[in-house]
């Protein structure tokens, strides 16, 4: 009888959990939803950019321009290549909602051939948090 009183007490407090959490996400989640309908959004005019065909060893640059099309300031606080071999620079202060930034990003093709894609992963106080750009284009051998 003590077992199966402290199965049924057991059982009791781990529901009153568990709706205490279901009650707590709730809240949450519609608070975030408040909050992502003023977050900053960050929108690229072209979320990937092709550089051709270049010699082995050559560099190229480009300049993935965006605009905050958000409601609140655009903070960018990374951005990180799939390579070592492409280097990506972004604006260190807010660019404000309806004004224009750019991430300049160089890929040094030494030690590379063929085909690449590499993928500049870019962190902000975005909702999502992260947003990706590709550069893509062909190494050719000397």
């Amino acid at each position: 009888m003590k077992k199966l009183f402290l199965g049924i007490m057991v059982a009791s407090v781990l529901m009153a959990c568990n709706q205490t959490g279901k009650t707590n996400n709730t809240t949450t989640g519609t608070a975030s939803a408040a909050g992502a309908a003023n977050a900053p959004i960050i929108k690229f005019e072209n979320e990937s950019h092709d550089f051709g065909k270049i010699k082995q060893g050559d560099k190229v640059s480009y300049s993935f321009k965006f605009t905050n099309t958000g409601k609140s300031p655009l903070i960018i606080t990374n951005a990180v290549a799939s390579c070592g071999c492409t280097t990506p620079q972004w604006p260190k202060t807010p660019v404000l909602p309806g004004t224009a930034g750019a991430i300049s990003v160089t890929f040094n093709s030494t030690g590379k051939s063929g085909l690449q894609d590499k993928q500049i992963t870019v962190t902000a106080n975005t909702n999502p948090a992260q947003s990706m750009v590709h550069l893509i284009g062909e190494v050719l051998t000397k």
